[in-house]
């Protein structure tokens, strides 16, 4: 079983910004979101791992992060958001070249 380091790391940096959100800021949403958010694309990259087509959690976890930061981002300028959003950015294109590759052939 191959592991998706890639996605992982993506849920650890999701999860370490609730976490500065809430040390810097003391925003509890900021840290339950990061938490969720954080979890919720750690067990998509668990579950891609065990199998590589299965990339919907991990996309609408991604997806949605994408969006709500991105937002946040254009309307506050500030760093986190601009880091989780660009970072959320390129996972939902790396699931969508994922899912675009031809399947493999047992």
């Amino acid at each position: 079983m191959e592991y998706d380091w890639l996605g992982f790391g993506y849920a650890a940096l999701v999860a370490a910004g609730g976490v500065v959100g809430y040390a810097k800021a003391g925003s509890v949403p900021s840290l339950a979101a990061g938490l969720l958010f954080g979890g919720l694309a750690g067990l998509g990259a668990y579950q891609q791992s065990k199998d590589p087509r299965n990339v919907w959690l991990s996309l609408v976890a991604s997806g949605t992060l994408s969006a709500v930061m991105g937002m946040r981002f254009y309307n506050s300028r500030k760093a986190m958001p601009g880091i989780i959003a660009g970072a959320s950015l390129l996972m939902v294109g790396r699931l969508g070249l994922q899912m675009m590759e031809k399947p493999l052939k047992p």
